[in-house]
């Protein structure tokens, strides 16, 4: 293939992987992008874009097809995050993922990053409120560095949360879902109440 041809294809397949998140609810870039090949019919590895192409024609996608129904959404996602922060204050909670960064889809969980003293003061805490959850691990990484984190996935007013529970000392750290993956943004209770407060303003101008 050529290179003019394995561009536009790459192209093509940034464009589907972006349809495939915002209407199917995909969250995961890699899934989505596997997903956009196989429908084109293009299994060749070197084609397939990177996630910040993918999340450029995402964001094009959703502003023009969804340009009501997703800042809604994305404004709401935020709210139940902010309620579950503060609720979760004292573990020193962070946003993270799709909904900071305003491409979540219609399916989103909301992620959030943790740090407290001992994973299972963050159980006691949601049981004490009565709250059914799931506990399992995955790996994340601080630089090449890869160590298992407890993953602790719940509702809360009506909305699916999922917990990274690190260790205090990570909080000054660079974290990356994957090893060559790049360090993912997040943002403290001021930052999402600064974030919901401006959407709010938004609405009311």
């Amino acid at each position: 293939m050529g290179r003019r041809n394995r561009s536009a294809l790459r192209m093509r397949i940034a464009a589907a992987a972006a349809r495939i998140m915002a209407e199917e609810g995909i969250d995961d870039f890699a899934l989505a992008k596997r997903k956009a090949a196989r429908r084109l019919g293009a299994p060749d590895s070197e084609a397939l874009p990177a996630n910040d192409e993918i999340e450029a024609e995402l964001r094009e996608y959703l502003a023009l097809y969804q340009a009501e129904a997703h800042p809604a959404r994305i404004g709401e996602l935020r709210r139940v995050a902010l309620s579950a922060m503060r609720a979760l204050e004292r573990f020193s909670p962070y946003l993270t993922g799709p909904v900071l960064a305003g491409i979540a889809g219609p399916y989103a969980e909301i992620e959030l990053q943790l740090f407290p003293e001992s994973s299972k003061d963050v159980e006691l805490f949601l049981l004490d409120r009565g709250l059914a959850y799931e506990a399992t691990d995955e790996r994340r990484y601080t630089g090449d560095r890869a160590r298992a984190v407890a993953m602790i996935a719940f509702e809360w007013e009506g909305m699916p949360v999922r917990l990274a529970v690190f260790d205090p000392r990570d909080e000054r750290a660079a974290l990356k879902t994957t090893q060559m993956g790049r360090v993912a943004a997040r943002a403290g209770i001021g930052e999402v109440h600064a974030l919901v407060q401006a959407a709010d303003d938004a609405r009311a101008a």
